[in-house]
């Protein structure tokens, strides 16, 4: 998030740019095809999957399904990636990616193939995200969007800014209960860890997980927005439940609409020991 994103993503070992899984319920099915990408509009030749990728998925892995948005994910497996997968696929590799071990290369492959699919079954265009001057993804102008990956998952979200302001998603792997004992002072406000040390021991590896991430797509939501970069200390986890929804607010001004005390609504899904959290914005 902001500056700590490189710090505390190598300390914890999460990944904070770039899918997941059902919430704690049960997730809503949007589409069941085996292979969304072979039902897409035959108006354009789609590129053929890399072969570290599995087929694109479009089930809704949260509590609320947000209108007009596309989401779709993909397996990688890093050992699977072949010399040719991105001219495969046709997704330029940036010089950064090109001196990258092959778990950054599949990463970064599987997360750019969701996003080019998504926006091409939102709008029909073939475009895929390149990475910006502040390592963001860069959107077409009216489209805002997101991009997460862990360990053998990625994900994409898009839609049109007429219908949304702004899309953070953020996948990560839940931590142990030790190492989020360990490190949630780094995370977690003086605020939070007083109602983490109140609340149920049981429960402290999902809370802090559940922090980090939903800040980190707080920023991806915000960022794109305000222009202005902020940090773990800036906002706060005023509640949660485990129904998947979350209320933040900001502790600073980041614009003259976006100030201390603003309030913001997430939510989150947990599967396969990853979790998965957006922050919306509506129009």
């Amino acid at each position: 998030m902001g500056g700590h994103e490189s710090v505390l993503s190598e300390n914890l070992q999460l990944t904070t740019p770039d899918l997941i899984v059902p919430t704690l319920g049960v997730g809503t099915i949007i589409s069941t095809s085996p292979r969304l990408i072979g039902k897409m509009p035959a108006m354009h030749t789609i590129p053929a999957l890399p072969a570290c990728c599995t087929a694109l998925e479009s089930h809704w892995p949260l509590p609320t399904v947000l209108a007009d948005t596309v989401l779709l994910s993909t397996h990688f497996d890093p050992a699977q990636l072949l010399a040719d997968d991105f001219q495969r696929s046709a997704v330029p590799a940036p010089p950064s990616i090109q001196r990258s071990v092959a778990k950054r290369q599949a990463e970064f492959l599987a997360g750019r193939v969701c996003a080019r699919a998504a926006l091409q079954q939102l709008e029909g265009v073939s475009f895929i995200p390149p990475i910006g001057e502040d390592r963001a993804p860069v959107w077409p102008a009216h489209v805002c969007g997101s991009i997460t990956h862990s360990t053998g998952r990625a994900a994409a979200i898009v839609a049109s800014k007429q219908h949304w302001r702004g899309l953070g998603m953020d996948l990560e792997n839940l931590l142990s209960h030790e190492r989020a004992e360990r490190l949630s002072g780094e995370i977690l406000t003086p605020a939070e860890l007083q109602r983490m040390a109140a609340g149920s021991q049981d429960q402290l590896a999902l809370l802090v997980t559940l922090t980090f991430s939903v800040k980190e797509s707080l920023f991806k939501a915000l960022y794109p927005i305000v222009q202005q970069r902020f940090y773990f200390e800036h906002a706060e986890v005023l509640e949660w439940t485990e129904a998947g929804r979350v209320k933040l607010r900001l502790l600073t001004d980041l614009s003259s609409e976006w100030r201390n005390g603003s309030e913001l609504e997430a939510q989150f899904g947990v599967q396969d020991g990853q979790l998965l959290s957006l922050v919306s914005i509506q129009a």
